[in-house]
């Protein structure tokens, strides 16, 4: 075949394939449209991201702001529809804003680490031998501790703050999507469109890039969505512990640390934080789920 008879060729099958995707991509849409617990899911995130990132124009008061004679109201407080924290401050205003700090916790380690486990794990799923018994190999030595055992360590030989919690973490999720990009990259790396394109000369970087990532990306993407949950708990249990944010910033794991003295005096107040993180990690892990079913081809 020749230089050119191979190009048109390669140019088809890329064709092809840009079709297929649109065509699964719509078909993803449409099975998550008829996901009712999903899109609500999805809709509650919507408002809370809305929510934190408007904080400036919503929230009632300034999240720092106290006064002792107004501490510990409870619920339903004239002006302080959530009551008051132990320093006097807004309820309601300090949800909104921890908003902010829990959720960049949460996300940005994820985001990094999808970012690194996703080009290490592609590189040792696709060259394999040596490369990926080095790359799985140290990935498995951070295996053997556990997430929340491994994430206190690092945060407290690095000391708090939230850069230092945000490396902790991200380096306790690089390695599962590590595995999990490794495993779809090396299901890949011997299909026959991969073959194909080998044989027509195509580099090693072109084949990645056009035909590997495009395959492997989604799997991987849903898991580290799944991660969310973990990470915004981990780095609330962080700050809980005093090794994340940093008073009197504020963020749910560490208003849960701050509140728990008062637990006895307005426990409905005290669980309001525990409450924003429980209900946020659900949903993402309900989204995930839902991801994950709608990806499913054979869903």
């Amino acid at each position: 075949m020749s230089t050119s008879a191979a190009t048109a060729e390669l140019a088809i099958q890329a064709k092809t394939a840009v079709l297929r995707s649109e065509g699964y991509w719509a078909g993803v849409w449409k099975r998550l449209k008829r996901d009712p617990v999903t899109i609500f899911c999805a809709s509650v995130l919507f408002v809370m991201l809305m929510i934190i990132v408007f904080a400036p124009y919503i929230a009632p008061h300034d999240p720092f702001q106290g006064s002792m004679i107004r501490r510990l109201r409870p619920i339903g407080t004239e002006n302080h529809p959530l009551g008051t924290d132990e320093l006097g401050r807004d309820m309601l205003t300090r949800l909104i804003y921890g908003g902010r700090l829990s959720w960049f916790m949460g996300i940005v380690p994820v985001a990094l680490a999808f970012l690194i486990g996703t080009f290490l794990g592609v590189i040792a799923g696709f060259v394999g031998g040596r490369t990926n018994m080095l790359i799985m190999r140290v990935t498995d030595v951070f295996y053997a501790f556990p997430s929340v055992l491994l994430a206190v360590a690092i945060s407290g030989a690095l000391g708090a703050g939230i850069m230092n919690a945000i490396l902790s973490l991200t380096l306790v999720f690089v390695p599962p999507i590590i595995r999990v990009a490794e495993s779809v990259t090396t299901g890949v790396r011997n299909l026959d469109f991969v073959d194909a394109a080998r044989a027509s000369g195509a580099s090693a970087v072109t084949i990645v890039r056009v035909h590997v990532l495009g395959n492997v990306l989604g799997p991987i993407f849903v898991y580290s969505t799944s991660l969310i949950s973990v990470c915004m708990i981990l780095a609330s249990g962080l700050s809980f512990l005093g090794l994340g944010t940093r008073p009197p910033e504020a963020e749910w794991g560490l208003m849960l640390n701050t509140l728990r003295t008062a637990i006895y005096v307005q426990p409905w107040v005290a669980v309001l934080p525990g409450v924003c993180i429980f209900v946020t990690s659900i949903c993402f892990n309900l989204v995930s789920d839902g991801l994950r079913q709608a990806m499913d081809v054979k869903g």
